[in-house]
């Protein structure tokens, strides 16, 4: 392996090798002009040719240039190749990196940072890449849905029976779409990370999510339980409204008649917690549980329920906030999912 000299050491034999060309040329060129002078003067002891004697001092100041303008390209080598990888960089070329990383001193230093800064910006791109994709594959089914649905409507002379099951069909699968543009835009919002965070009394907020969800709760035969302490925490109200609501009605929805979803809310890490009983999750399949368009099993969504992006932006509001979010599967089914959140500063 090729061991490259640090950033200080290519400074430090600059500097060496000037201090020791340095003085030996100057010596050089002062003797020679003192001989073209002597020799003007006619007091020099020896006469010595004058145009070729200014042709050595050009000669000699010409390399000493040299050298200098080598040394000065030697040591901003580093950086001019670290230039050359940054350039090349784009939307399709987000793989370059500037092979640099391993070197030692600062350029090294500096080379793994951005190398570092490129492997996130790759898997943000791809990550990008990957929603874009998924979210065209949710819209197509119902829009080609709405289509069929319009096209059978103008198609001969419908019954007012017939007139009204279609409009009820066009209606559901509206609401799905603006549900699912909706959660789009949170996610969208809830990406960026928030910047003016004031303290929130996080019990409140879970309060008043969980009056909301009492009669959605009750419908559906499950039990809204909790256990509420006074909590503050940095953040924005209304994302973090939206995380609390994210996940009771994703326990409320993906559970079973008689189950229950507990809400805990208390000091300490961490300051949220929802657990709810429900089906079997493997444990293989709760890391994509945060994926877009996912369900426990791992598998893609059908459309006859939600948008399939409420883990997915309680993640997004979560790391939006400088915090963490876990989610686990109990042996016994269900979902058990913990969230950290920063204390005011």
């Amino acid at each position: 392996m090729t061991v490259r000299p640090t950033q200080r050491q290519r400074v430090f034999l600059s500097l060496c090798a000037c201090l020791l060309i340095g003085p030996v040329v100057a010596a050089w060129a002062l003797d020679r002009a003192d001989a073209i002078w002597g020799t003007v003067r006619g007091t020099s002891l020896g006469q010595v040719s004058v145009p070729w004697t200014i042709v050595e001092l050009a000669l000699g100041t010409g390399l000493l240039l040299a050298v200098l303008v080598g040394l000065t390209l030697w040591c901003g080598r580093p950086l001019r190749q670290l230039s050359a990888t940054v350039r090349r960089l784009g939307p399709q070329n987000v793989a370059e990196r500037t092979d640099q990383a391993s070197g030692r001193g600062e350029y090294g230093s500096l080379a793994g940072a951005i190398d570092a800064m490129l492997d996130r910006v790759a898997e943000g791109h791809a990550g990008q890449r990957r929603f874009a994709a998924n979210a065209s594959h949710e819209l197509r089914t119902p829009l080609a849905l709405q289509r069929t649905l319009i096209e059978v409507g103008m198609s001969g002379d419908p019954t007012p029976d017939q007139l009204q099951l279609l409009t009820r069909q066009l209606l559901h699968t509206n609401e799905r779409n603006e549900a699912l543009i909706e959660s789009l835009l949170v996610l969208a919002e809830a990406d960026q990370a928030v910047v003016a965070r004031t303290p929130q009394r996080l019990d409140a907020i879970a309060a008043d999510v969980v009056a909301v969800h009492r009669q959605l709760a009750d419908a559906a035969g499950v039990r809204l339980e909790t256990e509420l302490e006074p909590v503050t925490v940095a953040g924005e109200a209304t994302l973090l409204e939206r995380l609390i609501t994210n996940l009771v009605h994703n326990g409320i929805k993906y559970n079973v008649p008689g189950g229950e979803v507990c809400l805990r809310v208390g000091p300490g890490q961490p300051v949220l917690r929802v657990t709810n009983t429900g089906p079997v999750v493997p444990a293989e399949s709760v890391s994509r549980l945060f994926e877009p368009f996912r369900r426990g099993r791992g598998d893609r969504l059908d459309h006859s329920a939600g948008a399939g992006l409420g883990l997915t932006i309680a993640r997004s509001i979560t790391q939006a906030h400088a915090g963490h979010i876990e989610a686990a599967a109990p042996v016994a089914g269900g979902l058990d999912v913990t969230v950290e959140l920063p204390a005011p500063t």
